[in-house]
């Protein structure tokens, strides 16, 4: 039984529960959903997803309610995190944007809302580091990802600018992978993962 923690302060977090839920399946896993909403819950995950919403309101609420260090220590430990679209942000260095007390989990900048508004929203076909065929990516106020430290390994591109971000257990997305029914980006970031260190 592999345990998935949802930061659940905002976000698509019932599409990310059910595109982990889609990953497991395809390798025969169990899985539970935790929704964490306070601290006391993120030690009991075995891997952990940060979804998109509004950066500044996320940073806040993780810090007010502690899970904030939490998530600095499951990283620590070595436990896959997914960081979508504002939990790239929060998860960053450095989100040039003194509203944001980012976690500094990736040694990436980001751009906020770089990619336009609402309106500006659109899907990209991402050819992505592992995956045979191209990723059906959506776009929706998406940060823009314009410095990458020597630790993180570029995943994915789009017009040359990075998208898709690894470093250590953590994988980071400008886009919105659980906005699709193609779970291979959850696959990547948490049961790849996962085996390797079974295997290990």
């Amino acid at each position: 039984m592999i345990r998935a923690g949802v930061v659940a302060v905002q976000g698509d977090v019932s599409e990310h529960a059910a595109a982990i839920r889609r990953a497991a399946a395809a390798h025969d896993e169990d899985v539970e959903i935790v929704e964490i909403r306070q601290s006391g819950h993120v030690a009991e995950c075995d891997v952990l997803l940060v979804p998109g919403g509004e950066s500044t309101a996320i940073s806040r609420l993780l810090r007010r309610e502690g899970i904030d260090e939490e998530i600095r220590d499951h990283v620590a430990a070595g436990k896959p995190v997914l960081a979508t679209c504002a939990g790239l942000i929060v998860a960053s260095r450095d989100a040039k944007d003194d509203r944001v007390e980012t976690l500094d989990l990736v040694d990436v900048t980001v751009d906020r809302n770089a990619f336009g508004r609402q309106v500006d929203s659109f899907e990209a076909p991402l050819t992505v580091e592992g995956m045979d065929d191209p990723f059906p990516a959506v776009f929706i106020r998406a940060p823009l990802i314009d410095e990458v430290g020597d630790g993180v390994e570029v995943l994915a591109r789009w017009d040359d600018e990075p998208v898709a971000v690894r470093q250590g257990p953590v994988v980071g997305t400008s886009f919105h992978p659980e906005l699709t029914t193609d779970s291979r980006l959850h696959d990547l970031a948490f049961f790849d993962h996962v085996e390797a260190d079974a295997a290990d």
